[in-house]
């Protein structure tokens, strides 16, 4: 349980010792020529996409949820998919589209005659409004699951007494659906910020200086550890800063209904131009989210005949891919096991605060773990070589950092989270009399859990490990500086296409990675859209 709670603290405890032991010269010119830029643009993308993308979610999951509309049954399904396409590669199909040699402004030059960029007027994608754009477009769902599964769970009595008093749907929707779903909210809403500050693909193509940008252009770019170590201290306290505000968000905040009588509320038909001013609202965060990005990636596939690279490099980095992310999906349900496990059967201070602990890696961006991991690894490798020199008299190299072994550590600590709150949540829909009565047949700690609550827990299991195993397919900032020399992931190739200005090269591996993402996601809006509806039923 220690080591678990350690192994996120490591690097963070690291990153902290390599700011405090940079050169002290180095702050005077953050503080004038980084810090300032890259702050109010960090601010400002937050702010962005805590507008746009809460707006989108929250607009749609009311719709589905409260109204019947031409299209909704399907946009139900569409609206979550989004979550499987990354957001650095939906930023390089905006640019391929939309950008001055893009398709969409070739097209209008050619439909109407104009002859330079000089004639006509079209909006920057690569800007800071263009980042927000697309962020939020990939984004959103994060919110819309958050709210739809509340708006669910509402009860219709007490929608039907403010309709009773005179109550629009508007106001229903803004003083009674709204303010209790706002923990929730919170939630989603915490998650896309923390989505958006761990980016560095996207934001850097778009030309937005962000603080995990310069975290990363200060550190490869400059060569300067100390100061990436200082920038990324920064960006500790801005995921201080939205956990607290997602605590906020919560606070004091309960809602239960009563278990002898629920009703949801039932979709009102809309009819005549509000029924498709809704059907275009959903299926808008569906056109920019999904369906453009997945339809140019198909289309450029096709096109340039992309499939011919399935040759024997290709799937080097595709079995590369996939090797890293089963070791480290394996190794975090492992770890979750032991630690949900633990805590339930041994409630002390010391399990719960471990889990707690276990839960602040998805917080931190990749990019600072990464940094943070850095000097951890090669202090253990150098003890390991040191060893293994005293005991054969060989040199053995690099362990963790020369073998992907720093990758696969990443991964399980910034998404060990995912699993524990899966399994928690799973194990505690159990009644503890199974527990109970295992005990007093005189089951071990180590039966107990092998016996009964691995096998309760295998439907939490299961989700989470494809959660989990898209998650490291996705991760890009980690992966990208962690990896040994000559090892390519398919995130990393395709951020090496988009880099060389050839990104349509790479469509095909950004075509994998957002197949894979959508079994993750079906399964999860299958499981939200199966709940039972409780219905009314009789006092007792």
């Amino acid at each position: 349980m220690a080591a678990a709670g350690l192994l996120v603290l490591m690097p963070l405890a690291a990153l902290l010792v390599i700011a405090a032991e940079g050169d002290a010269e180095i702050w005077p010119h953050l503080i004038a020529n980084v810090l300032p830029a890259s702050t109010v643009d960090t601010l400002a993308l937050l702010l962005g996409i805590a507008v746009l993308a809460g707006s989108m979610g929250i607009t749609t999951a009311w719709l589905v949820t409260a109204h019947r509309f031409p299209g909704r049954n399907i946009l139900v399904w569409l609206l979550p998919l989004p979550l499987a396409v990354p957001t650095y590669i939906t930023a390089y199909i905006y640019v391929e589209l939309f950008d001055s040699a893009g398709l969409v402004q070739m097209a209008l030059r050619d439909l109407v005659g104009w002859k330079s960029r000089s004639e006509y007027w079209f909006p920057q994608i690569r800007s800071l409004p263009g980042c927000i754009l697309v962020m939020s477009a990939v984004l959103y769902p994060y919110i819309y699951i958050a709210a739809r599964a509340m708006f669910l769970t509402q009860s219709a009595s007490m929608m039907e007494v403010a309709r009773t008093l005179g109550a629009s749907r508007l106001k229903l929707f803004r003083i009674i659906a709204l303010p209790l779903a706002r923990p929730a909210l919170a939630v989603g809403l915490s998650l896309a910020l923390l989505e958006a500050l761990n980016d560095i693909g996207a934001s850097e193509y778009l030309g937005v200086r962000t603080l995990t940008v310069s975290v990363y252009t200060t550190w490869l770019n400059r060569g300067s550890l100390a100061g990436a170590a200082q920038i990324a201290c920064v960006m500790l306290a801005f995921v201080v800063g939205l956990i607290l505000i997602e605590r906020y968000g919560r606070r004091n905040r309960r809602y239960a209904l009563s278990p002898k009588r629920h009703r949801i509320v039932q979709p009102v038909p809309l009819t005549g131009a509000r029924a498709w001013v809704a059907s275009a609202l959903c299926a808008t965060p569906v056109l920019l989210g999904f369906v453009l990005p997945t339809g140019f990636l198909l289309r450029e596939t096709l096109r340039g005949g992309l499939f011919d690279q399935f040759d024997a490099d290709f799937m080097a980095h595709f079995m590369t891919t996939i090797g890293l992310s089963v070791a480290a999906t394996a190794a975090v349900l492992m770890l979750a096991i032991l630690l949900v496990s633990a805590a339930r059967i041994a409630k002390t201070s010391m399990t719960k605060g471990a889990l707690f602990v276990a839960g602040l890696g998805y917080a931190v961006p990749g990019t600072v773990l990464a940094l943070g991991l850095m000097t951890p690894l090669v202090g253990i490798d150098n003890a390991i070589g040191t060893l293994w020199r005293t005991l054969t008299g060989e040199r053995i190299g690099l362990v963790l950092m020369g073998a992907a072994g720093g990758i696969v550590i990443a991964y399980v600590i910034r998404f060990l989270s995912i699993a524990t709150g899966s399994l928690s949540a799973g194990l505690d829909r159990v009644s503890p009399s199974l527990e109970d009565a295992a005990r007093t047949l005189g089951s071990s700690r180590r039966e107990m859990v092998w016996r009964i609550q691995i096998p309760l827990m295998r439907p939490a299991l299961a989700s989470a490990a494809l959660l989990i195993f898209v998650d490291c397919i996705k991760e890009l900032p980690a992966t990208l500086l962690l990896r040994p020399l000559n090892t390519e992931t398919l995130s990393t190739l395709v951020y090496t296409y988009a880099s060389r200005g050839r990104f349509e090269d790479g469509s095909l591996a950004a075509l994998v990675i957002v197949l894979v993402g959508l079994v993750p996601v079906i399964q999860l809006v299958r499981s939200a859209e199966a709940r039972p509806r409780v219905e009314d039923a009789p006092a007792t």
